[in-house]
């Protein structure tokens, strides 16, 4: 059991008085605070999203399940905020703030132990998080559960006929359909599902382009290789990383020798606009082929 002095790792505090650990309620108030019922981290931390997992976990008793964001996050998933709700499947209608319990049916194959903990499986968070939401926040979810977990499309499918009744069931193989895990940030997942929703072919991810003779090789976030048409989508520590920065540069000149297009897009260009340029580079792409022919 970690000690109360481990900053990482929140603990009892009913169970820390009984054994010593802190001296009495008054030591236990004063040094630290209290994140859930009797469930203390030191004063003055800001607890993360692990912490707080953790935290809700053993306000269970170690009964609880957890599902969700928090279990994406335990199976390695990136971009989920520190503050949102800890999912629990376990009994209880009446949770503290900044947790939710549900009473989903569960079945032994669809739950693991990491870090210590009961966290569903990939397959499991991934029926859970593809069927609850609009879709494409669904497929935001997955695409990052997948590039952390390498997740396949029929384990979730086999979760799901095991289901067959449960809310939203029916939205999961839409949204299983637009999966990729080639989408390194959920900003590449909505473009890439924009370019669709408009009507072009679905693109290809990670698309690797090398200049051959032993240099690396580097890849374009999406495209479509027949049109030598690429679209990245440029988050700020493309430009804030002086490494990746200078690494773009390489890369993007690299992909220009080779007859590439490359529609790059940032968080403020206007969905319009972003679809006018691919549109515009598509039909060059087109004349091209033709006169190529």
């Amino acid at each position: 059991m970690p000690t109360v002095d481990d900053d990482t790792t929140p603990f009892i505090g009913s169970e820390a008085l009984v054994n010593g650990r802190v001296a009495n309620k008054y030591q236990l108030r004063k040094a630290h605070q209290a994140i859930l019922p009797d469930i203390y981290l030191p004063a003055g931390v800001q607890p993360t999203l692990r912490q707080r997992t953790r935290g809700a976990w053993q306000w269970t008793y170690g009964d609880g399940v957890i599902c969700g964001l928090a279990a994406a996050a335990m199976h390695g998933s990136r971009w989920i905020a520190d503050d949102v709700p800890v999912e629990l499947i376990w009994p209880n209608a009446r949770p503290p703030r900044g947790v939710k319990t549900r009473r989903d049916r569960l079945l032994g194959n669809e739950f693991e132990t990491l870090d210590g903990m009961w966290v569903t499986t990939a397959a499991r968070t991934a029926f859970d998080l593809g069927r609850r939401g609009p879709v494409g926040s669904c497929v935001e979810r997955i695409d990052a559960l997948g590039r952390a977990t390498g997740l396949d499309v029929d384990s979730v499918l086999a979760v799901a006929r095991r289901h067959p009744g449960s809310p939203g069931v029916r939205k999961l193989p839409a949204v299983l359909d637009l999966y990729d895990p080639g989408a390194e940030s959920p900003r590449e997942t909505w473009l890439r599902l924009l370019l669709i929703r408009a009507g072009y072919p679905r693109p290809r991810t990670q698309i690797p382009v090398s200049g051959g003779y032993g240099q690396p090789t580097y890849y374009l976030d999406m495209g479509w290789e027949e049109r030598r048409l690429a679209v990245e989508y440029d988050g700020d520590h493309h430009r804030t990383d002086p490494v990746q920065f200078a690494k773009d540069i390489v890369r993007i000149e690299l992909a220009h020798q080779l007859g590439w297009q490359v529609i790059r897009v940032a968080k403020a260009n206007r969905t319009a606009d972003v679809l006018a340029r691919v549109q515009r580079a598509w039909q060059s792409s087109v004349r091209t082929d033709r006169e190529e022919s």
